[in-house]
């Protein structure tokens, strides 16, 4: 019998490395995201299409949904604006205090979410902030208020838009923007119809990065807002209050929809991809051709 068996093994053919690599890749990512996944759909749909739609047309989740479109439509312009400026500034320019600035950009990436909340509290806190007094003296509310979640999510996103733009513009060089001031361009010009455009790719990939983790921001407006049902109280904290509550149907739709939102995000960005003609980065032009684009465009 030991015999037959082995030479039915022999027989088979041995699974090589190029087989078994992705399949051990598809088998992570299955267990990693799309279990949990399936799992979010299954729940939410536990008790069938109209209970998971009563639960989605809630007032509450509602406005949770409508506070977290305003701290990411604020977070992510801001951002764009500040980050391309940042990473101009790292790319093409020298000046003192350049490494230091380079670790401020990084440092959301360094500490807990949670930390920057406790900052901002810390900062602005009405009772014992730093800017307290400051603030409230001037009529405005930013702790436990909409704008401090805001400012919380613009600072935890802060680093994808300069962190996505700075080694593309290294990497792009200055031919380009040189060619252009020699035909009489204005550094606004420059920046406007040479820089941005070589860079466009890297933009809208930090522009999806940001609007993505300015969606799922918990820990950083968990410690601002105060957690209030309906007026402080963004989706990701809606499904975790739903969740201790042991609505588990709500929590479980919540999810969704926030999942839901998170995929309209990556649909939009194959969307920009094609519209940009291309998937991937493409390699620079060469001086001579980046010269006759700018002659070709024009400065008027």
């Amino acid at each position: 019998m030991r015999p037959l068996l082995r030479s039915l093994a022999e027989a088979l053919p041995r699974p090589s490395a190029s087989f078994l690599v992705p399949l051990i890749a598809c088998l992570y990512v299955g267990v990693i995201i799309l279990l949990p996944a399936l799992e979010v759909v299954a729940g939410a749909f536990a008790k069938g299409l109209a209970p998971f739609l009563e639960n989605v047309h809630s007032e509450e989740l509602r406005s949770a949904v409508l506070l977290t479109l305003r701290c990411t439509l604020i977070a992510v312009p801001a951002n764009t604006i500040f980050g391309l400026a940042a990473a101009t500034a790292i790319a093409r320019r020298q000046f003192p205090g350049k490494a230091l600035l380079l670790s401020v950009i990084d440092l959301p990436f360094s500490i807990s979410p949670v930390v920057v909340g406790l900052m901002l509290v810390l900062l602005y806190s009405p009772t014992n902030g730093l800017l307290g007094g400051i603030v409230s003296s001037l009529g405005w509310q930013i702790i436990f208020s909409w704008p401090g979640m805001a400012l919380a999510t613009i600072i935890v996103t802060f680093p994808f838009m300069a962190r996505e733009v700075i080694p593309l513009l290294e990497e792009e060089g200055w031919d380009q923007e040189e060619a252009a001031r020699t035909l009489g361009a204005s550094n606004w010009q420059v920046f406007w119809k040479v820089t941005l455009p070589s860079v466009r790719w890297a933009v809208v990939y930090g522009l999806i990065l940001t609007t993505a983790r300015a969606l799922g921001e918990f820990g950083a407006v968990a410690v601002v807002s105060g957690n209030i049902a309906g007026q402080t109280q963004t989706l990701p904290l809606f499904v975790e209050d739903a969740y201790k509550q042991y609505n588990t149907e709500l929590a479980y739709g919540a999810a969704l929809v926030l999942g839901g939102v998170g995929l309209v995000s990556l649909l939009l960005k194959l969307v920009v991809e094609q519209m940009l003609g291309q998937k991937h980065p493409q390699p620079g032009r060469s001086t001579a051709q980046r010269a006759d684009t700018a002659t070709e465009t024009g400065w008027d």
